[in-house]
């Protein structure tokens, strides 16, 4: 059983989920789960285009095109800056995870031979890093 499907705890959401943040951009992370509380307190309207949260936690891929000073710029003033409590960037080529969290400094993880943790965001959710070893 997926650990999104087991709880009532929040919501996630796709890539194709764009969130309207307090800073006034307009993001699409690869993946965000927002709080069953705070996605309750949109209105029916502010839930179909751009809704005017920042997610509780995202996950951003980092992709071949990508540079990463620009992405783990954007994790903190974005996502960090606009209220996220954990954002996950991961680098599959070089097998390295950033972690950020509201009030702390980045921890940096140099091998996907272990598991990351939701925290107290995601209390109880588990996600094993192996799974994204790129073979070539």
């Amino acid at each position: 059983m997926h650990w999104d499907l087991s709880t009532t705890l929040g919501f996630v959401f796709d890539s194709s989920t764009a969130f309207r943040l307090p800073n006034t951009s307009v993001r699409p992370p690869d993946v965000a789960w927002v709080s069953a509380e705070r996605w309750g307190r949109l209105t029916k309207a502010e839930k179909i285009k751009f809704p005017p949260v920042c997610p509780d936690f995202v996950v951003e891929l980092l992709s071949a095109n990508d540079d990463l000073k620009t992405i783990q710029k954007k994790m903190q003033t974005e996502w960090i800056g606009n209220g996220c409590k954990l954002a996950w960037l991961i680098d599959p080529f070089e097998e390295m995870v950033f972690i950020y969290r509201a009030d702390a400094d980045v921890e940096i993880f140099n091998s996907f031979d272990q598991q990351l943790s939701g925290e107290n965001v995601l209390p109880g959710f588990q996600f094993d890093l192996s799974k994204l070893k790129i073979s070539y």
